[in-house]
């Protein structure tokens, strides 16, 4: 029985639709376009685990979603019923499980080779030109102050700390700014390295316009 891939997009750009915090669905064709890049040298991974999870990873993230257990077993749900076999959503819930910035914070989980391609994939779109666009929206939408310059970047973050966000640009150095460093694949690395640039420019002359 032929496992229908095809339904997958469309599902998830129906889910994702009504988002206004940067997590929509021009979001998922994004890490899904940056998923295809690095598959490119990436030949040992299965194409399939890692593009449906590239579609999906953001169905049941926990800053997006009331109860991700529930949409978890949603997730399972459709999978089966698009044909996928069990090693497979097993190999695609682990990834989405696991793959979070927030979940890596106490514990850092050792993914896949297919969930490090989705991982840097999903991470390379929140650094860069459009990665600072995601952050003032998103910080926006939630009406985070932008600057502060007397409340500092904190060092160390519990995952309770990174749910109480102080400005939209301590997330830079407390998170966005740290991703390069992070990546697991050398083609995400390479991709990111314009990106990085691209973000500390834009706070040098941030900083010069608020006179800091």
């Amino acid at each position: 029985m032929e496992t229908a891939f095809d339904q997958v997009g469309p599902y998830v750009k129906q889910q994702m639709q009504r988002d206004h915090t940067g997590h929509n669905f021009d979001h998922i064709e994004r890490v899904v376009n940056n998923a295809q890049s690095i598959l490119v040298n990436e030949s040992r991974a299965n194409a399939l685990i890692v593009l449906t999870a590239a579609y999906m990873h953001d169905l049941i993230d926990d800053k997006l979603v009331d109860d991700p257990g529930k949409q978890t077993a949603i997730v399972k749900s459709k999978l089966q019923e698009w044909n996928y076999s069990g090693a497979h959503i097993d190999a695609i819930l682990e990834i989405i499980e696991h793959m979070s910035f927030s979940k890596n914070l106490e514990h850092h989980y050792e993914l896949s080779v297919e969930g490090q391609i989705v991982q840097d994939a999903d991470r390379l779109d929140a650094i860069g030109a459009i990665g600072i666009a995601r952050a003032f929206y998103y910080g926006g939408h939630f009406g985070e102050r932008m600057y502060d310059p007397k409340i500092k970047p904190r060092e160390e973050l519990t995952v309770e700390q990174y749910r109480t966000p102080t400005t939209i640009v301590n997330h830079f150095y407390e998170k966005l700014l740290r991703i390069k460093n992070s990546l697991n694949t050398d083609t995400a690395r390479e991709m990111a390295r314009v990106r990085q640039k691209v973000m500390q420019d834009f706070l040098a002359e941030f900083k010069v316009e608020w006179g800091n």
